[in-house]
């Protein structure tokens, strides 16, 4: 069960805004590890005046909050999202292609922010000034609404590709190396949708 955590107030936000930055945008990543699937980022400007409640990182929250939250993350603020594919992550490292993605989901912003709160130790190429914040999904309010988004899109993805490649149990694990998906990777081998340069796929496909 995911633990419970507080809510999450907008403060550092706030301050940001008051300091002359009107458009701050949070922004995290979401698959990183898994063998199969794009990495996915969201960048989302929240409206603090109807921020939802309840705000949290994403891996705190039960499944069916993430969907309540991700509606009212959609309906009330700013939404970016960005992805890097398996061709991509294979072709640039993960750190890079995570990086790709984060850059991509600031982009896709309806409008360009003043400034970006990233979670992580890395800054991606953004179209303005940025902090990155190690656990800032945890801590600050639009990077936790950034987590929410990226993971329900990447969860609806996946669970699209499970009806495609059954075999492997997409729809249940999300791409991440579970004894089951470990398995059928070794009966069936890779599908287009996994990242070669993972040492797992990496084993099997070059039987």
């Amino acid at each position: 069960m995911p633990r419970p955590r507080p809510p999450l107030d907008p403060g550092p936000e706030r301050a940001l805004i008051a300091s002359g930055k009107r458009l701050v945008a949070g922004l995290d990543e979401v698959g990183r590890g898994p063998l199969a699937g794009p990495v996915f980022a969201a960048a989302v400007i929240l409206d603090l005046a109807r921020a939802p409640d309840g705000l949290a990182d994403s891996k705190a929250l039960a499944a069916a909050e993430r969907e309540r939250l991700y509606g009212e993350i959609l309906a009330t603020a700013q939404v970016g999202i960005g992805s890097a594919s398996p061709g991509e992550i294979d072709a640039l490292n993960i750190r890079r292609a995570t990086l790709l993605a984060l850059a991509r989901a600031c982009r896709a912003l309806p409008c360009r922010p003043d400034h970006a709160l990233v979670d992580g130790r890395d800054l991606p190429d953004l179209p303005c000034g940025g902090e990155a914040i190690v656990g800032g999904d945890a801590r600050i309010a639009s990077i936790a609404a950034a987590s929410i988004v990226a993971k329900v899109v990447r969860d609806r993805l996946m669970a699209r590709l499970g009806e495609a490649f059954p075999a492997y149990g997409f729809h249940r694990n999300a791409g991440y190396p579970t004894p089951d998906h470990l398995a059928a990777l070794r009966a069936h081998g890779p599908t287009p949708y996994h990242r070669l340069s993972f040492a797992p796929c990496r084993a099997v496909n070059g039987r």
